[in-house]
């Protein structure tokens, strides 16, 4: 039973809100449009899915994006969803429902998954591959085992580009210029190239100047910029309606300045930026870069053969390279506490293959089906180095490489009861292993064996049941389970390598979805619980600087998501959404190392601070969004002013609770004023992200002095958007 306080129930209670519904109910146009999902591998109107998923697509992803931002811009635009990372621009790790990792390690697994074009992105180097040109993104909460896989026990973020089609040449063009020279350009373009092939291409091109002062070095706009570039090139197939392929090809790279770690950025005993803080100035001796090179190919067949139809996924990614440095501490002599040592890691070679065979009914019954098998076999090389502050030379290396493979079966029934119920129950087994090895190590000693290997097999199931009141509203339930398999972690600072054993989740949730005052509006409200046994989570950091894995035997989640869009009047749209999520782990027998300067406010025995009770870490109690887009219609086109809120509540960074890593609630917002012509063709705005300049720790490191890293600044800009 979940126990809501008077501002729970009050968020829940958006959708009734008597201004909003009296003045929807009282125009007569225009009509939301229908939202389609393919949360089931089908594509289908949102309303009718039992789960929990929300869908980002066209002007609230090209808002967000506008202003060169990277994937971490998802963190916190959707009930339950946090995104973030310690690496920068790359490696990024996502929770849902407070559900996640914060292991930054080569091969660290995750349990939300992030599939992209249908193919799963497993290295969390994968995840982090740019969004433009894409047709939509779903987050799907809660376990998503049975049809999608590899590691979903918490839930699914799913990327679909745009698709070539063989109509007529079309495309976009779109251009934008902020801050601290932040450019933005995205751009494709679909060619028919027969009556049977199309392609489309699709790039983007992004840049920021560096803007922050290295203070030791004397060095004046020395860090935080970056170049990126991706490209993408799709192929469509279609000589017949009973057969169709699609091929992609696609590249990323990017240069620029690691995640900048401050020493000292926090004020002993509280959570507050130290005296003097400066946003753009930092006082490092170490050296900080970054680049990464990654590449990936898919192929998708369909076959339709009348009464079945037959699916291929074949999918490679790959990375060719992939380097980072930064200094831990944050530290100079020049900014004491000071510990010598710079750090380096990255990836020298990963390459991932995917097989996906799939059959689908096309029963004109109640009764409906699908099928399949997956293949997933990974192997990659990932290391370690540390080196002298003073002389920059290397003084250790721990190079080490996995191998992972596994394979599945899975399926899933839907049965129609009565036009009005509907019953669907999916079933996945699965087989994972892993072997692990150390292939080189130098200047660190590593204590226990070199090499481990493990495996697991494990069946996950759902049962799920929709019903339609009415034809605008649905109420569902849904039970789920997941799986993660074993997780393996290098070894590190005397400390072995560590085993995660295989980590199971169950959930009950249940929601209503409407669509209310002739689809002038839209509503949803789902409530969940769910039980994580043996969790795998990460200890990293304290003052010996370990990086091990543990398990906690169980871990308890609940919470409330809600969602409303609507016309208040033709030309005046509004969307609320929020969520409650409250994480909490139950182990007496945990502990973990702790920081060597800050205020821990656990019960410490031995030196090791009690985690049971504590929350999980980046999981945020409360997220908020609100947006307000204003339409003025003029002879020739549209004059808007479109505003966007985000709202967390405080974060824990660590598995301990201390005053100082303790991330404090965040708000920021974002205000575009634009005008657009010729149908929608072409438009031209200013923009602004986080207008307030809200500053925030959002991240720490804990070895040995109050180093964090902080948000991203301010930023103005302007965009110009056309279409041909």
């Amino acid at each position: 039973m979940i126990k809501l306080s008077k501002m729970h129930k009050r968020v829940l209670a958006l959708g009734a809100v008597l201004p909003l519904g009296t003045a929807i109910a009282q125009t007569a146009e225009p009509q939301l449009e229908t939202v389609t999902v393919t949360a089931q591998r089908r594509a289908e109107n949102i309303k009718d899915v039992p789960v929990s998923v929300t869908m980002l697509k066209d002007e609230k992803l090209d808002v967000l994006l506008s202003g060169g931002q990277d994937i971490r811009f998802l963190a916190g635009k959707v009930p339950s969803l946090n995104v973030e990372s310690s690496n920068g621009r790359t490696f990024p790790r996502f929770y849902i429902r407070g559900y996640g990792n914060t292991d930054f390690s080569t091969f660290a697994s995750q349990p939300v998954s992030l599939v992209y074009d249908d193919v799963v992105q497993e290295n969390g180097i994968l995840k982090g591959f740019p969004v433009f040109d894409v047709a939509g993104v779903e987050v799907l909460r809660g376990p998503q085992g049975t049809l999608f896989g590899r590691n979903t026990p918490a839930g699914v973020v799913k990327f679909e580009s745009a698709k070539p089609n063989l109509d007529k040449v079309e495309g976009y063009y779109s251009l934008s210029w902020g801050s601290h020279n932040t450019t933005n350009l995205e751009a494709a373009a679909n060619i028919p190239l027969s009556s049977e092939w199309a392609m489309r291409v699709s790039t983007l091109r992004q840049h920021r100047d560096d803007f922050v002062d290295n203070t030791y070095t004397k060095q004046a706009d020395s860090l935080e910029g970056y170049n990126e570039h991706a490209e993408r090139v799709q192929f469509l197939y279609k000589p017949n309606a009973s057969f169709n392929a699609l091929f992609n090809v696609h590249a990323r790279s990017t240069d620029g300045s690691a995640r900048l770690f401050r020493g000292n950025l926090i004020k002993k005993g509280t959570n507050d930026f130290a005296d003097g803080y400066d946003f753009t100035k930092i006082s490092t001796d170490g050296l900080n870069f970054q680049n990464l090179r990654t590449n990936g190919a898919n192929a998708r067949l369909t076959w339709d053969l009348g009464a079945v139809k037959l699916f291929s996924i074949t999918g490679y990614e790959g990375v060719d390279n992939y380097y980072t440095r930064g200094d831990i501490d944050g530290g100079s002599p020049a900014n004491p506490p000071r510990f010598p040592v710079q750090t380096a890691g990255g990836i020298t070679d990963l390459k991932q293959y995917s097989q996906e065979f799939r059959v689908e009914s096309k029963n004109a019954g109640p009764l409906n089906w699908q099928t399949g098998v997956y293949y997933f076999k990974e192997s990659g090389t990932g290391f370690s180095d540390n080196f002298d502050s003073t002389t920059q030379a290397q003084t250790s290396d721990l190079t080490s490489h996995q191998n992972n493979t596994a394979y599945a079966a899975f399926g899933s029934v839907t049965y129609d009861v009565s036009s009005d119920f509907t019953l669907r129950a999916g079933l996945r087994y699965t087989h994972d292993e892993k072997d692990f090895r150390t292939v080189n190590i130098w200047g660190v000693s590593q204590t226990g064996p070199k090499s481990v290997d493990v495996s697991k097999n494990k069946a996950n199931w759902d049962l799920s049941g929709t019903y339609k009141i009415n034809k605008d509203v649905s109420t569902y339930a849904r039970v789920a389970t997941g799986f993660r398999a074993p997780s393996i972690a290098a070894a590190s600072a005397s400390v072995p390598i560590t085993v995660a054993d295989a980590e199971t989740i169950t959930s009950v949730e249940a929601g209503i979805k409407a669509d209310l005052f002739n689809r002038r509006a839209r509503a949803s409200l789902s409530v969940y619980n769910y039980d994580v046994k043996n969790q795998q989570l990460t200890v990293v950091g304290g003052t010996s600087n370990v990086t091990k894995l543990i398990n906690a035997a169980k871990t308890a989640g609940r919470g409330v998501e809600a969602e409303i869009e609507g016309f208040v009047t033709p030309d005046f749209k509004v969307s609320l959404s929020g969520s409650y999520n409250f994480t909490e782990i139950k182990d007496p027998s945990l502990y973990a190392a702790v920081c060597g300067t800050c205020t821990v406010t656990d019960p410490i025995v031995n030196g090791l601070a009690s985690i049971n009770g504590n929350p999980l870490p980046q999981a945020a109690k409360y997220i908020f969004n609100a947006s307000a887009r204003y339409n003025w219609p003029l002879a020739d086109g549209n004059l808007f002013v479109l505003t966007d809120w985000s709202y967390r509540s405080k974060i824990n960074f660590f598995l301990y609770e201390s005053k100082e890593f303790t991330g404090k609630e965040m708000l920021e917002g974002g205000l575009r004023v634009g005008y657009n012509w010729d149908g929608g063709k072409y438009e031209v705005a200013a923009f602004g992200r986080n207008i307030t300049n809200t500053r925030r720790i959002i991240g720490g490191i804990d070895f040995n002095n109050l180093t964090g890293f902080v948000n991203e600044p301010r930023q103005f800009g302007v965009q110009f958007r056309g279409g041909f």
